[in-house]
């Protein structure tokens, strides 16, 4: 039966909490009697991965991850004012202005989410995972900015947000255990670059990058020398990890995914508000 669904509860629901469902039956004006089943309804913030069915018949849904890119949120327009105010762009234009104007766009939003001091919080793991339903904790775009907290996952889909409204097209990839985002540089699709956005908060590039000892370069650099640096070598570490797992990203093996938001994307999946 359809089911008449209070969208509103559910987009508020943060945790995961029971739920009875009855049901009553009729059959040619016979009372079959009524059934009561429990079920657990997940927080808005679990992101389903794929389920099982039968046993081994495994579905992936990783496009569900789609829903958390939201071009719409109204904070986007104080982010873009944000970084307008940083003067890297005076203007975003999209596509208009060849792939080192996107270069800059895209680090001119890096840049001010940066400013925002984003810690790195590797929290993913939901309370209903099982071996049938997977899933994984992913903050909406509000809460990103509201707890000023990022893991791979968040990060990946706050900056696709933000690619998203000034008219580039972002690519969520995805690696066993790992998420960063790509984008186009062109229209015409023909060349891609990678950002690793776990750089944006505070981490230790000496994890990344070991034999190169980064952080004791960076010692005198200001707020936009260390972003510049990070945003660059985001780029060359994301990049490195396409060309290393590219034939698995696009095999569409379970845990890889080469996911477009796309137009074609968007009119199946539509961004989760609050």
């Amino acid at each position: 039966p359809d089911i008449i669904w209070n969208y509103e509860a559910l987009k508020n629901n943060n945790q995961a909490e029971p739920i009875s469902v009855a049901v009553m039956v009729e059959m040619n004006g016979k009372d079959l009697g009524q059934r009561v089943r429990t079920f657990s309804v997940r927080s808005i913030n679990e992101c389903l991965l794929g389920y099982v069915t039968n046993g081994t018949k495994f579905h992936d849904t990783g496009i569900f991850f789609a829903a958390y890119v939201n071009e719409e949120n109204p904070m986007i327009d104080k982010l873009l004012r944000e970084a307008l105010d940083t003067r890297i762009v005076n203007r975003f234009l999209g596509y208009q202005g060849g792939a080192e104007v996107v270069d800059r766009q895209v680090y001119a939003l890096w840049n001010v989410l940066q400013k925002r001091k984003f810690r790195y919080s590797s929290v993913s793991n939901t309370s209903l995972s099982s071996n049938v339903v997977f899933s994984q904790r992913v903050r909406t775009f509000d809460d990103a900015l509201e707890s000023s907290q990022i893991n791979c996952v968040d990060g990946s889909v706050l900056f696709a947000s933000l690619l998203r409204a000034i008219n580039i097209e972002p690519i969520l990839v995805r690696t066993p255990g790992h998420m960063f985002v790509g984008y186009y540089t062109d229209s015409s699709h023909n060349d891609m670059n990678f950002l690793e956005t776990t750089m944006i908060g505070d981490v230790d590039l000496d994890d990344f990058f070991p034999d190169e000892q980064l952080d004791s370069t960076m010692v005198g650099k200001s707020q936009n020398q260390m972003s510049r640096i990070t945003f660059d070598k985001s780029k060359e570490y994301a990049n490195k990890k396409y060309t290393q797992y590219k034939e698995g990203i696009h095999s569409g093996k379970l845990n890889y995914m080469f996911l477009e938001i796309s137009k074609e994307v968007r009119r199946r999946i539509q961004p989760i508000g609050k």
